[in-house]
């Protein structure tokens, strides 16, 4: 969970795409503190409704728009000091089916948010990324690429700003919308066998408030465009389905149903190059900016050993969990208990 500092006191925040799991768990974080003003700026009305009554705090303030908008977002973004930017397209094949609409969100939005902040003097901006953006197959992934290609470009370009923008990146939240337990569970529930792709794929575990405090990490420890990750074990989705069931108190039934297209076997949260810019903070990675400039011969004519001997960071080469583990973490998730409390009803 976010935990109040005294950089939290007296200050506005926004949160783009707030109504979503990731924003919600921000939110309750910061209203935990000594916060003034939180904003969300989202398209959906009757989430913003459903979270209004949920919260029913003055402090949370509401904004329909879109990242899209620029307007939008400059109205909900003056006298902000910080902006959590989390609005996006994320569902892989929606954006395999539209992907300019990806490109819309996703890249120009956030170039939206971005000059905003800078035109509004904000303190700090964490953009949201994903793992699909390290050696993106799909479009979802490629526009992500370029959303923090857009947030060093800024930084490299703007080294005057008094907004600094950095990039936070991280792979599957546990619970989060669109993870696959929430279906486990209901699969299970439901009498039905769970469906998985392929027994032997891994996926990082990290549970929402996890992912929250990797972005408050970047917030109080960011330079201008610096990219952080949260180091998270692993576990194959075989593994983390027989984990639901295991907590479920049932037999785990199982059906393979075949890779979907764009789905990747692991997740990467940095590349080998990343890697060995890379500085170990303990729980974290930081990948400072290359703020060089535009000079071919830095890029073209000299090279990197360092390149040569790093790996990549990916779920296949980080720790991996036992089942038994996984079950541990799964029950320890306030989303797996309020489940669990549901099927005993």
């Amino acid at each position: 969970m976010v935990v109040a500092t005294p950089e939290n006191a007296g200050r506005r925040v926004l949160i783009t795409g707030g109504t979503g799991s990731f924003g919600s768990t921000v939110t309750r974080g910061l209203l935990d503190g000594p916060i003034d003003e939180i904003r969300i700026l989202s398209r959906d009305e009757a989430k913003q409704d459903e979270m209004r009554r949920r919260l029913q705090d003055n402090r949370v303030r509401f904004y329909v728009g879109d990242v899209r908008d620029a307007g939008s977002v400059r109205e909900a973004m003056d006298g902000v000091d910080y902006v959590f930017h989390a609005a996006a397209l994320k569902q892989v094949p929606s954006c395999e089916f539209f992907p300019l609409q990806a490109v819309a969100t996703n890249v120009n939005g956030s170039d939206n948010v971005i000059r905003a902040a800078h035109d509004c003097g904000v303190k700090s901006v964490v953009c949201l990324s994903t793992d699909k953006a390290v050696y993106p197959v799909n479009a979802m992934g490629l526009s992500k690429a370029m959303m923090e290609r857009v947030a060093g470009a800024f930084a490299r370009n703007h080294p005057e700003s008094a907004t600094t923008v950095s990039v936070t990146r991280y792979g599957n939240v546990m619970y989060s919308r669109g993870s696959v337990i929430p279906l486990f569970v209901e699969q299970v529930r439901e009498g039905r066998p769970m469906t998985i792709t392929n027994p032997g794929m891994t996926r990082f575990l990290m549970s929402l408030d996890e992912s929250v405090s990797l972005v408050q990490y970047a917030f109080e420890n960011a330079a201008p465009g610096d990219l952080f990750i949260r180091k998270a074990p692993a576990s194959t989705i075989e593994d983390l389905a027989k984990a639901v069931a295991m907590v479920m108190g049932v037999e785990p039934q199982i059906q393979v149903i075949g890779t979907r297209h764009g789905e990747k076997l692991y997740e990467s949260l940095l590349s080998r190059e990343e890697m060995a810019q890379a500085v170990d903070c303990g729980h974290y990675y930081r990948v400072p900016l290359d703020a060089r400039s535009l000079d071919y011969g830095l890029y073209v004519e000299e090279g990197e050993h360092a390149v040569e001997t790093e790996h990549d960071y990916t779920s296949h080469n980080t720790q991996r969990l036992s089942v038994e583990e996984v079950a541990e973490l799964l029950s320890e998730l306030p989303e797996m208990r309020e489940a669990l409390a549901k099927v005993s009803r």
